[in-house]
């Protein structure tokens, strides 16, 4: 299945205020970014406003943090739509974007990002606080987020964690950018591991970071767009990766579909949402993505925002932003009930 939003544009359109906002975050991230492969996190200090958990109903969605592991900090934020107290809910594990490197769930633009999936889907939103990079380098993005799966797995930490009407056989992992790459290689994971309550019905890829040492055509045509350019890409993959042989970009976790990518044709998948924009370099990534996901006989939905570049849906002046929230509602409420009829058998 396939959607596109509007026509596409010859040029990137965007209100002055999302301009201004997305030149800012630009400027500071590439200062913060060091020619050793370090970042510099105090700089970030500038744009990092953060946004704490709030226990009353705030425009109908409470939130509080849970620790799965200290050592690591490894914690989650619950996000609770109050005005659907009595329903039964999907759960959506959200990881946020940012190259691996960057934002965490307390950040502002995510915790608002996911107190609107939670109001208006509505679902019970775990949003993860995983290890970054360049201080913690693959697997441990992908290691913490499997690890908070397997925590509310537990009955104990479930019922501790989560609103008792938080269905966890309807389970989506959702993500945008480097938060879509680990929302397709966790739910590969999750599909080997034997869950005793959970189950990962679904998968919402928003705009997800893939790349490979081709360059292609998106990222060279597109090297002026807002948010992602083949230098800032080329930074965050060299400190996301470990050093030492074996290990460049067309590596299966950044190349999903490139020449090393991981036969999953017998791998019981479940159905994914992707989104891609006209004007985000990593297009081309995205759609072969696609195009891998469907050769294997996997189930997938393409919604194409033509006129949108990367990260667009964070802004909600953007009417786009709104229209994506919507079809990720109707794409969970079309998974969950297919669900559904199974558990009541």
């Amino acid at each position: 299945m396939e959607a596109t939003s509007k026509p596409p544009q010859s040029s990137l359109s965007l209100p002055w205020k999302t301009r201004i906002t997305l030149s800012i975050l630009s400027a500071v991230t590439d200062a913060s970014c060091r020619k050793n492969g370090t970042i510099n996190r105090r700089i970030l200090t500038l744009i990092d406003f953060r946004s704490p958990p709030t226990s009353k109903s705030i425009n109908g969605v409470a939130s509080h943090d849970v620790v799965v592991d200290e050592t690591r900090k490894l914690w989650f934020r619950v996000y609770v739509p109050t005005q659907h107290a009595g329903e039964d809910l999907p759960v959506i594990v959200f990881f946020h974007g940012g190259g691996f490197v960057f934002l965490s769930p307390d950040a502002f633009t995510y915790d608002a990002v996911c107190r609107r999936f939670a109001r208006k889907v509505p679902a019970v939103v775990v949003s993860v606080n995983y290890r970054l990079a360049p201080e913690h380098r693959y697997p441990a993005q992908h290691d913490d987020c499997f690890d908070v799966l397997k925590f509310l797995d537990d009955e104990e930490n479930r019922s501790k964690s989560l609103p008792e009407n938080a269905n966890l056989l309807r389970c989506f992992l959702a993500g945008d950018s480097a938060g879509g790459n680990l929302a397709h290689h966790v739910a590969q994971r999750a599909c080997e591991f034997n869950f005793r309550q959970l189950k990962v019905a679904g998968v919402v890829a928003i705009q997800p970071f893939f790349g490979g040492e081709e360059r292609t055509d998106s990222e060279t045509r597109l090297a002026g767009t807002p948010v992602v350019s083949v230098k800032r890409t080329d930074w965050m993959w060299k400190a996301f990766l470990p050093e030492g042989e074996g290990f460049n970009r067309d590596h299966p976790i950044i190349n999903v579909s490139g020449p090393q990518a991981v036969d999953i044709s017998e791998v019981k998948l479940p159905p994914v949402m992707l989104v891609v924009g006209g004007f985000d370099a990593l297009n081309d990534w995205q759609k072969r993505y696609y195009e891998w996901l469907k050769k294997s006989g996997k189930e997938v939905y393409l919604f194409e925002y033509p006129n949108m570049c990367h990260a667009f849906y964070i802004f909600p002046e953007l009417p786009e932003s709104g229209q994506l929230i919507a079809q990720v509602k109707d794409f969970i409420e079309k998974i969950s009930s297919n669900v559904y009829i199974v558990r009541i058998k």
